[in-house]
């Protein structure tokens, strides 16, 4: 009875321990994930003459600034507060700004749409983020 008890004392233990490494492991994406973003489009910003690219370093006020990089009026951020509906078109304007900032880089603008491809899309969308911001076409 007494190594039955420990088997599952160790058990929950090992359990519980993949579950914390791996909440960590996502949190530390998610923080890598932000950092990046904020950089390159902080990087974009300088390109493309934003006068306040440190901007991207702000939650809402980063997005603010894409939607106005995409030649929409800042004001469109207050979408975040409507449920739903508001998460969805402030999604669809992101898609949109990215498009035409990325075209403005001379990249194709089809390369913002693979924020909305499942499981791979937000890796995707990283390195085109990457590629547009850090690598300089040739003319």
């Amino acid at each position: 009875m007494a190594t039955d008890q420990l088997l599952g004392y160790l058990l929950g233990g090992a359990v519980s321990g993949l579950i914390f490494a791996s909440v960590m492991i996502f949190f530390l994406f998610v923080v890598v994930a932000y950092l990046y973003t904020s950089y390159a489009w902080m990087i974009l910003g300088q390109k493309l003459k934003y006068d306040k690219p440190w901007l991207a370093w702000i939650p809402f006020a980063g997005t603010s600034m894409v939607l106005q990089m995409g030649g929409f009026h800042w004001a469109w951020v207050f979408l975040y507060l409507i449920p739903i509906l508001g998460w969805i078109a402030i999604g669809v304007l992101y898609i949109i700004s990215n498009w035409r900032v990325f075209e403005k880089r001379k990249y194709p603008g089809w390369y913002s749409l693979s924020l909305i491809l499942p499981k791979v899309g937000g890796i995707l969308y990283l390195v085109a983020l990457g590629f547009v911001t850090f690598k300089d076409k040739r003319k």
